[in-house]
């Protein structure tokens, strides 16, 4: 088959990807260990994209959402190449927004019946004053269209109101979108990782994420956490959560008409509800450092190139 990657190097993309040039390079080599004729293309232009409308590959793989050109047009990969009858892998891009926009994949699933933490969303100077804030402290901000692994340090807990408009402010400053604010859940962090299969299955692994323990109290969570080690994944143990996790994650990935693979977030809270966090539909595939790849490790012994695989098979079982 003939395969073609695309990504770009536009910086300005506050957006979720497969990562850097260096991630694609290495999807470029575990495709071509399967035999496959591959490409990896580096686009800024729309002339560059019918390049690959002209060549027909039977899938292109799509490391970004879209590109920006130099004149500033937002062309959406997956709708560029739907239009033009190539065969790409991920949703469609009614089903991506839902990953550039947080707000609206929760009140989305909100509106199906699935729970969410409550929110709200906030822009600099909105709120006048501490009791306007319509949930109380602690709360919980990042910028609604921001899911890439290399933006979470910038979220962070505030415990006040000269905290809350700070943080709402240096967030629009950096990302110019209006700002999530989340109440805080305190309970037990889980991931999902999907893929469905080429036989139709879809293969499902949810894991705990153990956050780093922490010397200090909640109240300085925001600024401590980024001082302390990363993040570790492990299996699930409580088999009922287990079962509750990944019910919540496959009810979402067929309510928001996910296709392929996708990454899940999901938070317990003290009472036991599982809530939908976000969703991630063009996950990190950084080799090493991907929670959506590792998930896979840990349930189901899968290494990179097996995950990769699984991707690409789905993918062209459309051709």
């Amino acid at each position: 088959m003939n395969i073609e990657i695309i990504t770009t190097a536009n910086e300005k993309l506050n957006e979720s990807g497969f990562g850097s040039l260096s991630s694609c390079s290495s999807i470029l080599e575990a495709v071509i260990k399967m035999g496959h004729n591959v490409l990896l293309n580096l686009y800024e232009t729309k002339n560059d994209l019918r390049n690959t409308v002209m060549r027909k590959p039977d899938l292109v793989i799509l490391a970004v959402k879209y590109i920006i050109t130099e004149d500033g047009e937002t062309i959406w990969l997956s709708e560029f190449f739907a239009e033009n009858g190539i065969n790409f892998s991920g949703s469609s891009k009614d089903t991506l927004m839902f990953d550039s926009d947080k707000v609206l994949a929760k009140s989305y699933l909100k509106d199906k019946g699935i729970g969410t933490p409550r929110y709200f969303t906030a822009a600099p100077e909105e709120y006048k004053r501490d009791y306007d804030i319509p949930i109380n402290y602690p709360l919980f901000l990042k910028p609604i269209n921001s899911v890439n692994y290399n933006c979470e340090d910038e979220y962070s807990l505030v415990n006040n109101f000269t905290e809350f408009e700070n943080k709402v402010l240096s967030l629009h400053n950096l990302y110019n979108v209006p700002i999530l604010v989340e109440e805080y859940i305190d309970g037990q962090d889980y991931t999902v990782s999907i893929i469905k299969a080429q036989d139709g299955n879809i293969l499902v692994c949810a894991v705990e994420i153990l956050e780093p323990k922490l010397e200090k109290s909640i109240m300085v969570l925001g600024e401590e956490v980024k001082k302390q080690k990363k993040k570790k994944l492990v299996s699930i143990e409580d088999k009922v959560i287990k079962n509750r996790v990944e019910n919540l994650a496959i009810d979402a990935y067929i309510d928001l008409k996910i296709r392929d693979f996708g990454q899940i977030n999901i938070k317990k809270n003290k009472s036991g509800d599982c809530l939908f966090m976000q969703v991630n539909l063009v996950p990190d595939m950084t080799n090493g450092t991907s929670r959506f790849l590792e998930a896979f490790t840990i349930e189901q012994g899968l290494n990179y190139n097996e995950v990769i695989g699984l991707m690409v098979d789905e993918g062209i079982s459309r051709v």
